[in-house]
């Protein structure tokens, strides 16, 4: 998936990482505006096709390639060329082949799931998604040692599809990227984030609750042949929504993670509540305090290798190494 857009130039030159940059880097975000109708044409080893954008700029490449991709390579590139009119431009695309050592798929939430965002209240979640940049957003203590476990599965070498999304909007992916990379967790083959384009006809942007839904249904059906875990957290609909699919899809989810973000009485109730059901279906739905209770129970059922115990806890005292600092009169 691609967007083909257009946005002011002002601040391009002026010194990376300096306050007024970053500041020129969130307008210029905020400011993109999406090419509709554009011609991509997008190629992957001998095949190639072309795809049109819709009205917000975005489009998405499917292509079948004439001879099988080397297994032996992860990711893939995409080359890609727009045009529209008298203008064109080219890109590269990544795509990651999941090799046969995968035995499963992970589909993670972003927000306050791996990094702090506070859904519940909306001004610091704006301010966390449009303004802060790569190197001042919070990652949770222990979770980039985590999701590289999970990556790397138990025998070390499994290379899982690591999918993420989000509740925010396309406009911060390169934000989230450097992020991903700054706090060395596995990047996915895609980040899904939403579109929230709004117009007469669409006053309000979709609900995140469909968003990710569809985009689990979607997954299902391309990793057809591997189980999934889901990983989210209690603060929004992430536990609705993952019983739901492992209501519908019998034998596809091996477990549910929730990380207790409300603390909340009434909310760790109907989360027990859903737990209940989930595990009729032979799925348990673990609601962990932090990232070393999701470790503890990967490791029992067999998804993470046992080290990655200690590099969790690790990283947590390291979190809490640096908080003691910052605190310390």
């Amino acid at each position: 998936m691609g967007r083909v857009f257009r946005q002011p130039r002002f601040g391009s030159t002026m010194d990376a990482g300096s306050v007024l940059r970053e500041i020129a880097d969130v307008l210029r975000r905020l400011a993109r505006w999406g090419i509709g109708d554009a011609t991509v044409f997008a190629r992957v080893g001998d095949t190639e096709d072309r795809f049109t954008t819709d009205r917000d700029g975005y489009f998405r490449v499917v292509l079948r390639p004439g001879r099988a991709l080397d297994t032996g390579v992860r990711w893939h590139p995409v080359h890609l060329e727009v045009t529209r009119g008298s203008e064109t431009a080219t890109a590269e695309g990544l795509v990651y082949v999941p090799p046969p050592s995968a035995r499963l798929v992970v589909i993670s939430d972003i927000d306050d799931t791996v990094m702090l965002t506070g859904v519940a209240n909306r001004a610091k979640m704006l301010w966390r998604l449009f303004v802060q940049g790569a190197e001042t957003r919070v990652a949770f203590p222990g979770v980039a040692a985590l999701h590289r476990g999970l990556y790397q599965g138990v025998g070390g070498d499994e290379c899982n599809p690591m999918l993420y999304v989000s509740r925010a909007p396309w406009s911060i992916y390169e934000v989230l990227e450097a992020f991903f990379r700054l706090q060395k967790i596995p990047e996915g083959p895609i980040l899904f984030l939403r579109e929230w384009g709004m117009t007469l006809q669409r006053p309000l942007p979709r609900r995140a609750e469909d968003h990710k839904r569809d985009l689990i249904e979607a997954m299902l059906e391309r990793y057809g042949d591997l189980p999934f875990l889901l990983i989210g957290d209690s603060g929004q609909h992430d536990p609705e929504v993952y019983a739901a699919v492992v209501h519908d899809h019998p034998g596809r989810v091996l477990a549910v993670y929730i990380r207790d973000v409300s603390r909340e009485p009434g909310r760790a109730a109907e989360i027990r509540n859903l737990a209940d059901e989930t595990a009729r279906a032979g799925c348990p739905l673990v609601l962990a305090e932090d990232s070393m209770a999701i470790a503890r129970h990967a490791v029992e059922a067999g998804f993470l290798a046992s080290h990655v115990l200690a590099a969790v806890a690790g990283e947590r005292e390291a979190e809490q190494t640096r908080e003691d600092a910052v605190t310390r009169p």
